[in-house]
């Protein structure tokens, strides 16, 4: 994509938490101790995913998927504000800023798959004698591709609509990172079309992906009250991704549908930090530590280590 700039503004200048310089240190120690762990803990996620032949399944694989969008997703972002933290230079090019918000929408947007991870579920649970016909490669790979076509066609146009804003008065972003609504802010031209953009695209992604959700879980709770077993009923929750889902949405939800609330800066700051940042940390250990199928991969994967 050209970034073909037609606004006198040729920089931004991301303010992050200079709000707090007190809390400057601790909190970049924070993030870096949460990009640590997010790294890790989705590139461990990602490696036992395809080392052990046991977790080659449809749930796993979206897993694995998972686990790559939290970790690029983190990446496009918290590298940069962690230098911002330790130098004085707080400034991001036109060019640079864009392809942070190109890449930024694409990976947030692609995670709309977790509409997927729903369905399997649903699938293994009520209907496992036809798990393996309904959830095949072919399937899944379809279903991930959708969600990678509709995160990029979604960054392309909220990118592209930005571009041709004009940003001609102040290029200080009081935000860590270059989000629509603070970049909307800075315009001096009409900004109708992007709202309506923005309210379409994400509308229509948060609404029919938290009904699918719901549905699916609504008739997966309805399923195993009707199992007798605690076994059944340990299996339908044992990958936690109700938890994560709907964290997911909701925080979402309370950034890109209502960013400019009646509340202050500092508690729109809050809510997409816990969005951006600590979800995907708690990612890998909630898919991790509460299923046995992993607990058994890591255990012979660290078995094949050790001898």
């Amino acid at each position: 994509m050209a970034m073909e700039n037609a606004s006198p503004v040729t920089e931004f200048i991301l303010m992050g938490f200079i709000d707090q310089p007190e809390l400057q240190l601790l909190l970049f120690f924070l993030f870096l101790v949460n990009y640590m762990v997010t790294v890790v803990g989705s590139l461990c996620l990602m490696n036992l995913i395809c080392l052990n032949s046991l977790l080659h399944t449809p749930m796993y694989f979206f897993l694995f998927n998972l686990s790559f969008i939290d970790l690029c997703y983190s990446c496009v972002f918290t590298p940069k504000m962690l230098m911002r933290f330790i130098s004085e230079k707080k400034i991001i090019s036109f060019t640079g800023c864009m392809s942070q918000l190109f890449f930024f929408c694409f990976f947030v947007n692609s995670e709309c798959y977790v509409t997927a991870m729903a369905c399997d579920c649903y699938v293994s649970i009520c209907k496992p004698l036809l798990y393996t016909i309904t959830m095949s490669p072919q399937v899944c790979s379809l279903l991930m591709s959708g969600s990678y076509v509709m995160g990029f066609a979604s960054a392309v146009v909220h990118t592209g609509y930005m571009i041709r804003l004009i940003f001609c008065d102040s290029n200080i972003i009081n935000y860590y990172l270059c989000d629509i609504f603070h970049l909307l802010q800075l315009s001096c031209s009409s900004t109708y079309a992007n709202e309506l953009v923005v309210s379409v695209v994400v509308g229509t992604v948060v609404m029919v992906s938290s009904f699918i959700i719901s549905v699916s879980y609504t008739l997966i709770l309805f399923n195993i009250l009707h199992i007798p077993s605690d076994k059944g009923c340990s299996k339908a929750f044992s990958n936690g991704s109700h938890i994560t889902v709907g964290l997911f949405y909701r925080f979402g939800l309370l950034i890109h549908v209502k960013p400019s609330f009646a509340g202050s800066v500092g508690q729109g700051k809050f809510f997409s930090v816990f969005y951006a940042n600590v979800v995907p940390m708690l990612n890998p250990p909630i898919y991790s530590l509460r299923n046995k199928d992993v607990k058994i991969a890591l255990k012979k994967t660290l078995k094949r280590i050790t001898n």
